[in-house]
């Protein structure tokens, strides 16, 4: 072997030690139901396709990315999801779903804290810990990447939600061992919204909104 192919086969090596995988959950179905329903799309549908859509501009940048799921109505508990991601040994988890409100625009959740479901507690302070500041790198990218598109409603803790007020943080939180990130990508239940992320225009700076805040939150903490 010549000194030049050895190199790139050490460049090589060097770029699959580096590599970073991301975990995309696509919100239900679940113990929770079927999601949310918009008057021309659910909740269920438009987060499949934003997942998929994520999935393949995050390859284009040599991320790997494993999915919750194999297909759109494919069940799967919230416990689950995040266990899938804890064999996958993700860097880092986002979960897609659509809100119900009264409200408009985009959402960002974490856990700031430890909870318990099924008597299990966590996730860990360790999690916690670094779960921070991913979460304000990929909340800052998000609301950059669609500022004058879409209402920003902030970064807030999983206790802003019923279950994470609840149970301290959100099922999906609590078993994950990567830090995580939960998306409510519009108000499905606001026409506006609704139109936005249904639109080719809108679709397309969602995807593009989230792909950058993915890789904005891997740069915030170096792969484990």
């Amino acid at each position: 072997m010549s000194g030049r192919v050895f190199a790139a086969f050490l460049s090589c090596l060097a770029s699959l030690a580096q590599a970073q995988t991301v975990c995309i959950d696509p919100g239900h179905p679940s113990e929770v139901g079927r999601g949310t329903q918009g008057r021309k799309v659910t909740e269920l549908h438009e987060a499949w396709i934003v997942a998929k859509a994520v999935q393949r501009k995050l390859a284009e940048r040599r991320i790997q990315v494993v999915l919750t799921k194999n297909s759109e109505n494919e069940f799967v508990r919230n416990r689950e999801r995040s266990e899938i991601a804890n064999r996958a040994r993700a860097d880092f988890m986002l979960r897609l779903h659509c809100d119900a409100s009264n409200e408009s625009g985009f959402g960002v959740y974490y856990p700031d804290r430890e909870g318990t479901s099924e008597g299990v507690t966590g996730p860990s302070r360790a999690v916690l810990l670094r779960t921070l500041p991913m979460a304000r790198a990929f909340h800052d990218a998000m609301r950059d990447a669609l500022k004058g598109k879409l209402f920003d409603r902030g970064l807030m803790p999983d206790t802003r939600t019923a279950v994470g007020a609840k149970q301290g943080a959100l099922t999906g939180s609590i078993y994950s061992n990567c830090p995580v990130v939960l998306v409510e990508m519009v108000v499905l239940t606001n026409p506006r919204d609704e139109a936005f992320i249904t639109s080719k225009a809108g679709f397309e700076a969602m995807v593009d909104a989230l792909t950058d805040a993915a890789v904005a939150a891997l740069r915030a903490v170096p792969a484990r």
